[in-house]
């Protein structure tokens, strides 16, 4: 069938799933925007800038599956690259597609505006090529095979890929399949596949205390299902990585917690480490993820799966898929019945009272915290106090979270609220985030707004970088923000009274603050004002450690330092 170039590239997008797309308009995107236009099917979501629109698209693709940002070339590129190095980082796809000068003056080597004015058209290719995994420049001649091509990577390999297309070539008229795009993963090598799986029989077979440790990819390749399925055929204990939080149930009888080295619980720690059989999925053992490198498992223990490779004492195998593994594993039987010992039924925390003027803490608020969070709530928990208090909770099964560890850009989760919030409308969402944070991406509170959008936000007030000042510079003028009248920001950003704000000092002032926003229809803006030192213990020992491992210095030395 024929269809332009823009359009073909559209009906792609929405073949995944995608219903919005996010960006800033500029004048090498335009006839493209005039197509989205006319597609009652795809919303134009315009940001404020492209980075914010880079983190939508990651916030809206975690949620959704994959997420899509368009920007203007050069400019547009480079804003927004910090949020698609954050994807990469974070295995989220997001395909992102830039509208270019006009193929005849990238020929000509013109010098256009939004380049280095030196006639080089390749130096942003070059640059997002280290962010991508598939890239390509659309012409006539490819555009139907290089777009197949490159959003086929991008599901493959779950991270994001770079389009750039000429803008005068969106509107031209080409040949192109007219059956939907064939989505797959690559198939296992027989051979290999089996020779994993009888290892992983044996290996569970022999084993006195297997344990399944998970991370962040089991939930990129749609693989839950399966893992859950696997923890109950083979009565498997389970816990996973900081980046995997509430991934699986956190109230399932078989949960031991998270696992992060040092920073674990004692009998989380001792579980994995102390386990003769663990069976990694997709674990990536980061700084953040294990207290800096203090995990440790017994010899020959560890066995890793990630989604196209496996390690089984030390033999490792370059052609299996993990979901094929997975699947094929969960058709075998054990030789000996084995019975895992099942965590007790989790409970919830004590009842909360609140007392009246009492300032509010770190440790009450989380606490006040644990019991607001229902079944199917969607939490956003920025890097910080936010993302170490909402990781010492067990939330509710059917409760998802979403932080950004492994690249942990400050400022991510308020754009990425935006693309979670588009991408699932009908749940209750809630971010927690800094005043410092706040400050770097507060605009796209706008947009949330303009679309009638109805969170509820914790503006965390601890008087600048608390994160920072626990590592070095307590007393520092660097670790400071200038301080705004935040619970104004919603009402400034917005002319129409689509928002609740609240100032909370004391734990009776949150409740009240809480009760009215249970009946608020708007979004609800919370500013939670607490000592600038408080945070959460896991945070003050992630601190310290950072502070010796970066600086080499002891704690007691760091005053003086900073000063």
């Amino acid at each position: 069938m024929d269809m332009t170039i823009g359009d073909f590239l559209l009906r792609r997008l929405q073949e995944f799933g995608i219903r919005h797309l996010f960006g800033v308009p500029g004048d090498y995107n335009l006839t493209l925007l005039e197509q989205v236009e006319a597609l009652p099917t795809l919303d134009f979501i315009g940001n404020c800038n492209e980075l914010n629109a880079a983190y939508a698209a990651d916030g809206y693709a975690r949620t959704q599956g994959f997420g899509a940002v368009l920007t203007t070339y050069g400019v547009g590129d480079l804003s927004a690259l910090n949020g698609i190095a954050g994807a990469y980082a974070e295995r989220v796809p997001v395909i992102m597609v830039s509208g270019m000068p006009p193929l005849h003056a990238i020929i000509d080597r013109a010098l256009m505006h939004h380049t280095l004015g030196d006639g080089n058209y390749d130096n942003i290719m070059v640059t997002l090529r280290q962010f991508t995994v598939a890239q390509a420049r659309i012409t006539v001649e490819n555009a139907a095979m290089e777009i197949d091509r490159v959003l086929q990577t991008c599901y493959r390999e779950r991270r994001p890929v770079y389009l750039q297309l000429p803008s005068d070539l969106a509107t031209l008229p080409i040949e192109v399949p007219d059956t939907p795009l064939q989505l797959s993963e690559p198939r296992s090598e027989p051979g290999q596949l089996q020779a994993v799986v009888r290892a992983l029989v044996a290996r569970l077979d022999a084993a006195s205390s297997p344990v399944l440790l998970v991370d962040m990819d089991v939930a990129r390749f749609g693989l839950v299902p399966q893992v859950l399925e696997l923890i109950e055929r083979f009565d498997l204990p389970f816990a996973c990585l900081p980046p995997a939080k509430a991934m699986l149930p956190e109230s399932h009888p078989l949960f031991l917690g998270t696992y992060a080295g040092a920073g674990s619980a004692p009998g989380v720690r001792a579980a994995l480490e102390q386990s003769d059989c663990v069976i990694s999925l997709g674990a990536r053992f980061t700084d953040t993820s294990t207290a800096l490198f203090s995990h440790s498992f017994m010899d020959g223990a560890l066995i890793q799966l990630h989604a196209y490779a496996a390690s089984i004492a030390r033999q490792h195998y370059t052609a299996v898929s993990l979901g094929q593994v997975l699947q094929a594993l969960g058709q075998q039987a054990l030789a000996r019945e084995r019975r895992a010992q099942r965590i007790p039924p989790f409970s919830a925390s004590p009842a909360f009272a609140a007392l009246s003027g009492k300032p509010l803490s770190q440790l009450r608020f989380w606490q006040r915290i644990s019991h607001l969070i229902e079944a199917d709530d969607l939490v956003i928990a920025e890097s910080g106090t936010s993302s170490a208090g909402i990781s010492g909770l067990r939330l509710p099964t059917g409760a998802t979270c979403i932080t950004q560890p492994i690249w942990g850009s400050i400022g991510y989760t308020l754009p990425a609220l935006l693309g979670s919030l588009l991408a699932a409308p009908t749940r209750r969402q809630l971010l927690f985030i800094g005043d410092g944070s706040l400050q770097m991406t507060v605009q796209e509170l706008s947009t949330i707004l303009a679309h009638n959008l109805k969170p509820v936000i914790f503006l965390i007030n601890n008087d600048g970088y608390t994160i920072e000042r626990l590592i070095l510079g307590e007393h520092a003028s660097y670790n400071d923000v200038n301080p705004w009248r935040y619970a104004q920001l919603a009402s400034v950003l917005d002319t129409r009274e689509r928002s609740r704000s609240f100032t909370v000092h004391t734990e009776d002032q949150l409740e009240d603050a809480l009760a009215q926003a249970a009946q608020a229809d708007t979004l609800v803006f919370i500013e939670v004002v607490m000592e600038r030192m408080d945070a959460p213990e896991s945070l003050k020992r992630f601190a310290r450690l950072f502070a010796e491992f970066d600086y080499g210095l002891q704690p007691a030395s760091l005053p003086a330092i900073a000063g």
